[in-house]
């Protein structure tokens, strides 16, 4: 495994280092130890998967709040998707700052994002599957969010969403710790 700092501290993506032969290839994808080296503790609490059936559908942006974050390694496993994570750790030196990423079936990248993020994708072809490596139980009493186009943010979104649900598309606007 390759991993590579983005512009959010502890936001890292993850790149495959394939072995091949005349088979394919060998990789591997998650490995507590070479996590830990980079500086991420994680521990597997549940595998959740994402399937959307459009080009255009926006999921996010969720977080779950503490005393439960929820730390994830997101994975796109079929179609494409421009996943999106803003820090939203108080604190941080990247408040409210975001970052992207493509995360497709062809790249095989990864985004390790750590607890205190609010996480969401926009999927670039029909039939996206996502996959979720999630480091804590969900716990729905904890479930927050922030609206994808929220000014405080402003993403930069390859195209607007076409499918969205209502939760998603009506959070308010987010109001900045002082």
């Amino acid at each position: 495994m390759k991993l590579t700092k983005t512009d959010i501290a502890g936001v890292d993506l993850i790149e495959l280092e394939r072995h091949e032969d005349d088979r394919g290839f060998f990789a591997r994808s998650f490995c507590v130890e070479e996590l830990g080296q980079h500086g991420h503790d994680f521990t597997i609490h549940q595998a959740n998967l994402s399937f959307n059936h459009h080009v255009g559908t926006l999921r996010g942006m969720h977080y779950q709040q503490e005393p439960v974050g929820d730390p994830k390694i997101v994975r796109c496993i079929a179609g494409r998707i421009f996943d999106v994570v803003i820090d939203l750790r108080a604190g941080s030196p990247t408040y409210c700052q975001w970052t992207s990423a493509e995360l497709s079936s062809r790249n095989r990248k990864s985004l390790i994002i750590p607890a205190g993020c609010a996480h969401g994708f926009l999927t670039l072809e029909d039939n996206s599957e996502v996959m979720y490596l999630m480091g804590a139980p969900f716990k729905a009493d904890l479930a927050g969010g922030v609206r994808w186009d929220d000014p405080a943010f402003a993403i930069e979104w390859p195209m607007a969403p076409t499918i969205i649900n209502d939760r998603d598309a009506n959070y308010p606007d987010y109001e900045r710790l002082k």
